[in-house]
């Protein structure tokens, strides 16, 4: 049974787009965003001068302002947390997420009192864990149990961490089976439990977690997609297909993106052919699917160009065109990344908010792949500048999410990108990139 708040983004796509434009007319991409108000990088070092320095480094005024509104942030949250729902366990919008924000937290910022305040959340996450076969990092038991056991191991309570990791590679049978229809995808599906496995690994050391198992996983999802492309009958326009709720969608969190980003990450197929023969032309077949405006649609069929967001269009599918060209050194990949970081740039700031999944935060997480990627400091600049719309947090009109102080929808993960804008070329989307 999928729990409800981590379907929100979902079921509500598009409810208030559907009722304003036909599913086969032509929807200007703006519909969804604010206008940028901010001067593009212009080359000089004049427009980052007070941002960070030729190195890519931060000016100490910039950090300081991060840090500052980290602060100020954490106590709205902290505050607004007292009304949240007690038995969230999730990740996505419950106290794991907000465990896994003070973990972060304590990585960067080196305050021991950030792992007390982790310790204090997973443990409510432990007490109120779905017991309904959800296995994965976001929205399942897994997340509580892989955060837990990071927890307890910098505390150095070993015993604890090993019960949790124990615990964790209990659903694993049941996963590369598929047991009770469990899907491929981030969210729900294998992905997802796959991540806890590797958030374990880096947090860890990668001898705690065998690698076979990642790559059981993934050779299991490798079958699956190529019996839903012999479904379909592509299997020569794409040897792997994937479905949610029978719809093959595209982007980050419930599609094709984010899957064949896991798959195409080193080591985790064990068969190298495999990356060559099946997952490199699904790959293209994604690209395939661009937009004249440089996004991708929310899956396959629908023409509509309306989402910017980390779940459902361009901001997503990066890390996908990113990682291929890291794999396979062909030039497009990169160009379509960045003309990913256009899109995101033009139509990034969204009314939905400042958050990860949907809004300014996990928009501008995009940004710092490709500055990780490229060393340009455009990339940097237009990161700095979506933090800046962030740091003014609820001056814009934006709606307020359904959880507005949880990981994925609301503030906590608007704090969980200033903080790791601190350290640009060590940011990385949490419970997502690797």
């Amino acid at each position: 049974m999928l729990n409800f708040a981590c379907r929100w983004h979902i079921s509500k796509l598009a409810d208030a787009d559907t009722k304003q434009y036909s599913s086969n007319k032509a929807v200007k991409m703006d519909t969804r965003a604010l206008r940028n108000p901010y001067p593009d990088y212009d080359g000089s070092s004049a427009s980052t001068q007070t941002l960070f320095d030729s190195q890519g480094k931060l000016t100490s005024e910039f950090s300081q302002r991060l840090r500052s509104k980290v602060g100020e942030l954490l106590a709205i949250m902290e505050n607004g947390l007292k009304s949240a729902d007690p038995r969230n366990c999730t990740t996505y919008t419950g106290w794991a997420g907000i465990a896994l924000l003070y973990l972060h937290l304590h990585s960067v910022l080196k305050d021991d009192s950030f792992l007390q305040k982790a310790l204090e959340y997973v443990s409510r996450s432990l007490k109120c864990l779905t017991r309904h076969h959800d296995v994965t990092f976001l929205c399942g038991d897994a997340g509580p149990l892989a955060v837990a056991a990071v927890v307890y191991y910098r505390l150095q309570r070993g015993q604890e961490s090993d019960e949790c990791i124990t615990r964790l590679l209990q659903y694993h049978k049941a996963v590369v089976k598929g047991s009770g229809g469990l899907p491929d995808e981030l969210l729900y599906g294998r992905m997802g439990y796959l991540y806890s496995l590797v958030f374990i690994s880096q947090q860890l050391g990668q001898d705690r977690v065998p690698l076979q198992y990642i790559q059981q996983i993934t050779e299991a999802v490798l079958a699956s997609g190529e019996h839903i492309s012999r479904k379909f009958k592509i299997q020569n326009q794409s040897p792997l297909m994937y479905e949610w709720y029978q719809e093959q969608y595209v982007g980050a969190a419930h599609g094709l993106a984010g899957i064949y980003y896991f798959l195409m990450q080193p080591g985790f197929v064990s068969v190298e052919e495999h990356i060559h023969r099946l997952v490199k032309p699904s790959v293209d077949h994604v690209c395939h699917l661009k937009f004249p405006s440089g996004n991708y649609p929310p899956c396959i069929g629908d023409d509509r160009d309306l989402l910017v967001h980390w779940c459902h269009g361009s901001p997503g599918v990066i890390y996908m065109l990113l990682q291929a060209y890291k794999v396979f050194h062909v030039p497009q990949y990169l160009e379509d990344a960045l003309q990913c970081g256009e899109v995101v740039w033009r139509w990034g700031l969204l009314k939905k908010g400042y958050g990860l999944c949907h809004g300014a935060a996990g928009n501008a997480y995009a940004f710092l792949a490709l500055y990780q990627q490229t060393q340009d400091p455009r990339h940097l600049y237009r990161a700095c500048m979506f933090a800046d719309w962030c740091m003014n947090y609820g001056k814009h009109g934006c709606r307020t999410p359904d959880t507005p102080f949880s990981l994925f929808e609301g503030m906590a993960g608007t704090i969980y990108f200033l903080a790791d804008l601190l350290q640009p070329l060590k940011a990385r989307f949490p419970a997502f990139e690797i």
